[in-house]
């Protein structure tokens, strides 16, 4: 296809903002801390930060990685880089220097945009990724490149089909792979996901249940994007309840989007009932379980406002299926019904339809399914083996269609929203020279809703190892999140006739409280 021909199909994220910048200049975009950017002060921003970077030799198609907090000028990291055609690297900021430099590595990044906060982790990672020729650290450094850059719009024509972003997620093996989404594919995540729940031009979004690196908080920003909204972004850090309900208050949110565990801390403040909460028409959760006991307390402290179950994974743009309305309740305990333009089929290893409420993988057919995993030709083969997606999620559906999952065919544990991968986990501890081996389990957790538990044979049963030594263990070797919160010290790992551990034992001999837990202080 032609340029002109790609000029004149193509709407990126970038041309969204370029669009509402000449319609409603004057228009809020963004909020953080109080302050915040109108259309026009974005667009301008995003164009210089592009000129930016264009001018220390990033191209069309070149990796950029951002590895920073929320803020403004992190959203406007991502768009500059929309803007020229280049693939945003979203980093975790919670990962150590040596996960920073895997995704570095991997994605073959040539650029790092990085908070002064972070700018010592990412001067490390470099280190161990030579092929990052340029570094632009946010604070004094980006806003005097700012000032020094043209404002003139950039003629650069983007492939709708072409990678926007790479969202690094981890598979069975430990190894992070990078989902390649595109710009058609955010795209008609975004239009699918405003049809369907009904947004408006003036929503006032918030997404503090995920960081901007993640999924959630990237494809949370999108819905006012498209429509001329107000996108409010949180802070990082601790979550505080108090903090949330005064910015819902401060900044008349209409939508929001958090974690189970969150929901929990919100509803328990005191006085809640006291709070001018009616701007609130729309209060979403999911990336974790939640209990009905939770759901129930949101809707009788929310009445006003829908409750929205939101499912999917990062391979889907995310989100796949909601559960809305007064279904919340009728149908409590379900993910819903798939979204707009997304089909799925609940299938056996063959690919067989299972009968219905019986329990086999989702798997789906979607134009906001990833492009690919970046890099990793057997891997994308496998994930789309039959034609359809594997999600790796094993679930049932009723006589309506309402879907429920039962239990993931991925070695994963979600704690407080983030995924921990199992085999990440157990290679780190495997390495510790008092660990014969081990396997990590997830269990039951009031605050993060689920929490890693390491069970451990030690190489020497008179000396085995204790939490303190294998926290400091992982400590040095994993983001803080990952670490095991608990350890369990036995004899031997049970496992089948084939050799592998059951891990299905070990959570019913935990939660029979059937093993020595230690707690991590």
């Amino acid at each position: 296809m032609d340029v002109p021909t790609l000029a004149g199909r193509g709407m990126t994220a970038s041309d969204q903002l370029a669009r509402w910048a000449r319609r409603t200049p004057g228009a809020v975009a963004l909020r953080f801390e109080g302050t915040g950017r109108t259309y026009a002060e974005l667009d301008e921003r995003v164009t210089r930060l592009a000129r930016t970077l264009a001018g220390r030799g990033v191209g069309s198609g070149d990796r950029v990685a951002v590895l920073a907090l929320n803020g403004l000028e992190t959203w406007e990291a991502h768009l500059a880089g929309v803007r020229l055609g280049a693939v945003v690297v979203p980093v975790n900021f919670r990962l150590v220097a040596d996960e920073v430099a895997y995704v570095l590595t991997d994605s073959g990044a040539t650029a790092l945009v990085v908070d002064a906060a972070m700018a010592e982790v990412g001067a490390k990672a470099r280190a161990q990724a030579p092929g990052v020729s340029t570094v632009l650290t946010i604070g004094e450094e980006l806003e005097a490149a700012l000032a020094a850059a043209g404002a003139e719009p950039l003629e650069v024509t983007v492939d709708e089909s072409a990678p926007a972003f790479i969202m690094y997620t981890s598979g069975t093996t430990g190894r992070p792979k990078g989902a390649v989404l595109t710009h058609h594919n955010l795209l008609m995540h975004v239009f699918s996901q405003v049809t369907h729940l009904g947004w408006d031009p003036d929503d006032r979004v918030a997404v503090p249940g995920a960081p901007l690196f993640h999924i959630a908080g990237l494809a949370g920003g999108l819905p006012p994007l498209l429509l001329g909204g107000t996108h409010v972004i949180l802070r990082s850090g601790g979550f505080d309840p108090v903090a949330t309900l005064d910015l819902i208050e401060r900044e008349r949110v209409s939508s929001i989007f958090l974690v189970p565990a969150m929901w929990a801390a919100v509803v328990a403040v005191p006085g809640i009932a006291d709070r001018d909460l009616s701007s609130l028409r729309r209060i979403s959760w999911g990336a974790a379980p939640a209990s009905t006991t939770l759901l129930r307390t949101m809707i009788d402290t929310f009445p006003q406002a829908e409750v929205v179950t939101a499912f999917g994974q990062t391979e889907c743009s995310p989100v796949t299926t909601f559960l809305r309305g007064e279904d919340s309740v009728r149908k409590i305990g379900s993910v819903g019904t798939p979204m707009l333009n997304v089909e799925v089929r609940v299938v056996d290893d063959a690919m067989r339809d299972v009968p219905q409420g019986e329990v086999g993988e989702i798997v789906y057919r979607s134009p906001m399914v990833m492009k690919e995993y970046w890099g990793k030709p057997e891997a994308t083969a496998e994930a789309f083996a039959g034609g359809w997606f594997h999600s790796g999620d094993l679930v049932r559906q009723d006589e309506e269609g309402y879907l429920y999952v039962v239990d993931r065919k991925k070695d994963m544990i979600i704690t407080g929203g983030e995924n921990v991968y199992c085999a990440e986990v157990e290679d780190v501890l495997a390495a510790h020279p008092k660990v014969a081996e081990v396997a990590l389990i997830g269990v039951p957790d009031a605050r993060f809703g689920e929490a890693p538990l390491a069970v451990v044979a030690p190489r020497d049963a008179a000396d085995p190892p204790t939490a303190e030594e294998l926290t400091a263990w992982c400590r040095e070797r994993l983001a803080r999140y990952k670490n095991p919160r608990e350890y369990s010290v036995v004899g031997a790992l049970p496992r089948n006739p084939s050799g592998k551990v059951l891990k299905t034992r070990l959570r019913e001999e935990h939660s029979a409280g059937s093993l020595v837990a230690r707690p991590v202080v």
